[in-house]
């Protein structure tokens, strides 16, 4: 066995005792990032929940204006004639829209937009140019 003088052996202990510090200091370091960032993505998920929870909530106010102003047309409107039967028509498509987004809402709405896109990607591909190109002239203006 090789003689380990006493000094050399301290600054061998304490060496391996700040090695050993060390890691427990990165490793209390590591768990408190990990809890941060845990906290951080359940307060984003919260604070997201409750602006879809608001845009729904406003969508079917929306709504329910739509069905009151499809009310106030029947009530005003002739019941008669060409007029009557567009006002009609206007007051059923109001009262339809209406009740979509008191029932769906915004989220929905999004979900039926991605199904519609998902089922007709061509023409779907083809309006989005279009409003791109009709966005562009307008700020081009």
């Amino acid at each position: 066995m090789t003689n380990v003088t006493p000094g050399v052996k301290n600054a061998h202990e304490t060496a391996t005792t700040m090695a050993d510090k060390t890691k427990e200091a990165v490793s209390s370091a590591t768990d408190k990032a990990k809890d941060m960032g845990r906290n951080a993505a359940d307060k984003a998920k919260d604070m997201g929940k409750a602006a879809t929870d608001m845009a729904d909530n406003a969508a079917s106010k929306v709504g329910s204006s739509f069905e009151t102003a499809a009310e106030k047309l029947r009530d005003n409107a002739p019941r008669e004639g060409f007029v009557g039967s567009a006002a009609s028509k206007v007051a059923d498509t109001l009262e339809r829209g209406g009740h979509y987004l008191q029932e769906e809402g915004l989220t929905g709405m999004a979900d039926d937009l991605t199904s519609l896109i998902k089922r007709n990607p061509i023409p779907a591909l083809l309006v989005g140019i279009g409003v791109g190109y009709l966005i562009a002239n307008a700020l081009r203006r």
